[in-house]
């Protein structure tokens, strides 16, 4: 089965805690009538620091959105292929090795697509495929395993890569003051990841089942409203009560798997904010430390979109990891209301299985399929 191998992450240089974080909304907002709750729904996000691609001083800026997709381009290039060099490290593969990249991001846009750039610059062959998902918000870090997991099931001599760039600062916008936004301001940072998922060894979760989940008439809780000056974040106050409608989800998924649950041994899931994962606890009967590696990357860095789950699972591969076949639940969380869930157990490498086996004298590379799971693709 697909192994999802440990994540590599990196966060910029530029740092803002919290008391800086409240200041600065004092200073900003000294006049604005719903101050008060503001800085008190700041303060319960339990963001204690949060890491920025510029200082606070550039970032409060606008100096327009195309400087800022360029300043956005310029930083992804300057920092995502470290990120990506640990990544395979971390898997035991190289650039020859990658069948496909998946590139998530929702706080930039390029065209060709940040993948091509990969491909061109790092060594990665020319017939890589790509794919880029750039419209899922902060769902779009488990939707990548997801589609990963389906890649490689399909090809199972395949590898892929995940690539996780959100600069979320970039979405900064002085005259947005409304609650939500004022909140956003306190809640996101910047953020890159990478992890690959492999068709053959590897030390991860071995990903067995997968699946999405849309909760209806909730299209305009998560979105964006583009204007000229670029991405402006729209944040409905019905956002955290949403884990009601989604944690069914995840128990049906599990219980289709003959899984409950209630009963895993480890939860790498999208922190979108404190209650998320208090709600999430309450509703699928796990005790609050369940979540600690989400905890902990939302106290350390705040929200980082796509890129949450990733660091989450690299947080519990720092643990030490958990026992050979200890079963697991990742979920990812984002606009739509959208979540993406993934089941799997956890699994050594203890033979170093080949990196890539493909025969490319008999077919091309990563195009033999399996039977029965080439439709996933």
């Amino acid at each position: 089965m697909p192994t999802l191998c440990k994540p590599a992450v990196s966060v910029p240089e530029h740092v803002i805690t919290l008391e800086e974080t409240l200041d600065l909304a004092r200073d900003l907002h000294a006049e604005h009538p719903q101050l008060p709750l503001a800085l008190r729904l700041i303060e319960n996000t339990g963001v204690q620091t949060r890491h920025l691609i510029q200082p606070i001083e550039e970032t409060l800026r606008h100096p327009g959105f195309e400087d800022r997709n360029r300043l956005y381009e310029a930083q992804a290039k300057a920092r995502v292929p470290a990120v990506v060099r640990d990544a395979l490290a971390n898997a035991d593969l190289s650039p020859a090795d990658i069948d496909v990249i998946l590139y998530v991001s929702c706080t930039g846009f390029m065209m060709p697509s940040m993948t091509a750039w990969l491909i061109n610059s790092m060594g990665f062959p020319g017939d890589t495929r790509q794919i880029p998902i750039a419209q899922l918000g902060c769902a779009a870090g488990g939707a990548a395993i997801n589609r990963a997991h389906d890649f490689c099931t399909a090809y199972p001599q395949a590898n892929a890569l995940i690539v996780s760039c959100e600069f979320c600062s970039l979405c900064y916008q002085p005259t947005d003051l409304g609650i939500g936004s004022l909140l956003s301001n306190g809640l996101f940072g910047d953020g890159i990841a990478a992890a690959v998922v492999r068709g053959q060894g590897g030390t991860g979760i071995s990903l067995e089942r997968n699946g999405s989940h849309l909760v209806p008439a909730t299209e305009d809780w998560i979105s964006y409203d583009v204007r000229a000056t670029g991405f402006h974040f729209l944040l409905d106050k019905r956002v955290p009560t949403t884990m009601e409608p989604l944690a069914p989800a995840l128990k049906d998924l599990a219980a289709a798997h003959g899984w409950d649950a209630s009963d895993l041994d480890f939860y790498i899931v999208h922190a979108g904010g404190p209650r998320i994962l208090d709600d999430l606890s309450t509703f699928l009967h796990v005790p609050p430390e369940a979540f600690r590696f989400s905890r902990s990357t939302l106290t350390e860095y705040g929200n980082i979109a796509s890129a949450v789950v990733l660091d989450a699972l690299r947080r519990l591969f720092d643990e030490g990891g958990v026992p050979e076949s200890a079963r697991g639940l990742l979920a990812g969380f984002g606009p739509g209301i959208t979540a993406e869930i993934s089941l799997g157990h956890w699994t050594y490498d203890t033979a170093s299985a080949p990196a890539h086996t493909l025969d490319t004298a008999q077919v091309p590379r990563g195009l033999e399929p399996d039977s029965e799971a080439e439709a996933l693709v």
